[in-house]
């Protein structure tokens, strides 16, 4: 398959292994890359020099493209960013945070920039920071997200007739089904993070591996939009959080009180289902094992490829 989203980053499939904090460690990015996707490294859960090692150690695994993910408000934005454009990596995707303030630094150094938004608006803002592609993520997907609860199945098609830029969906897919719909909609390639968790490769917790493939429809949450919207699956911490909001405390003052400090490495890295925070999309409930990347990405192209043949024996519309 070839995409302008192959040919700009050089991969065989269209598929982004999203960023995600404490699971995208080396050894799930450069699996990614050697099965023919794009694997990003999770700045965000990273000190620059945890970060200069993951990208060293990556470089050694795979000869494959891969990239880095990271949040632009990160407190040493500016340490992460020397590390990277020292270490010649050569695609970065930003998000939270505005496109402007690095694209062009980075695209000096011949580095790709790819920038996650949630909306039309934010979509248009980044095409006019010219970045080189656009994630557009629903509101299904885990970790943070967008205020506005745009779905995929919207939110794909509205940012399609509003840039012309390459466009990657997110949210909401881990499927080969899931591949070509969002193809259906406009996408040229697809960004998928929850699936990635519950791989042997992920740097994820085996607790919270487990746990994920326990997930059910309802399972999780979009909550903390006084912060930053984040999707949670349901747990003790949870609870904590929904008593604020039903008590009418949930001011960011008193949910910055809550979450402290290191609650989401307690429970994504460390494995601690009480008091940590769970970050997955609701796509979690079609997860129901833990497998190695390679035969994820086989089981998604045995299925998109399935997918395809079904509609073309439909036929057209006369």
């Amino acid at each position: 398959m070839k995409t302008r989203i192959t040919e700009l980053f050089g991969i065989k499939y269209p598929i982004i292994q999203g960023g995600m904090v404490w699971a995208s460690g080396w050894r799930l990015v450069s699996a990614v890359s050697n099965a023919g996707g794009l694997g990003l490294l999770g700045a965000g859960s990273m000190y620059p020099e945890v970060l200069r090692e993951h990208i060293q150690k990556c470089r050694k695994a795979t000869d494959k493209p891969f990239g880095v993910n990271i949040p632009i408000m990160y407190p040493d934005i500016d340490k992460l960013m020397e590390i990277i454009i020292e270490e010649g990596v050569k695609i970065v995707f930003t998000s939270a945070g505005n496109p402007n303030i690095w694209t062009s630094i980075l695209q000096k150094e011949n580095i790709k920039v790819a920038h996650v938004v949630s909306s039309s608006k934010f979509a248009l803002k980044a095409q006019n920071a010219r970045v080189d592609a656009i994630v557009a993520e629903g509101f299904e997907a885990g970790g943070h997200n967008g205020r506005e609860e745009t779905t995929t199945m919207a939110l794909i098609p509205s940012v399609k007739q509003n840039v012309s830029i390459p466009l990657i969906a997110a949210g909401g897919i881990a499927t080969g089904r899931g591949v070509f719909a969002a193809m259906a909609l406009g996408a040229e390639g697809v960004q998928i993070g929850s699936r990635f968790v519950a791989t042997e490769e992920a740097s994820s917790h085996i607790n919270f591996k487990k746990r994920v493939l326990e997930t059910n429809e309802g399972d999780t949450m979009l909550t903390l939009k006084e912060l930053a919207p984040v999707r949670l699956l349901k747990n003790p911490f949870y609870e904590q959080v929904l008593e604020l909001y039903y008590k009418g405390e949930a001011s960011p003052e008193n949910l910055k009180i809550l979450l402290g400090r290191g609650r989401t490495k307690k429970g994504m890295f460390e494995g601690d289902l009480v008091e940590g925070e769970l970050e997955i999309g609701q796509i979690a409930s079609v997860i129901n094992k833990i497998q190695p990347v390679s035969e994820v990405f086989q089981e998604i192209i045995e299925e998109y490829n399935v997918a395809l043949s079904e509609l073309n024996k439909i036929g057209k519309f006369k």
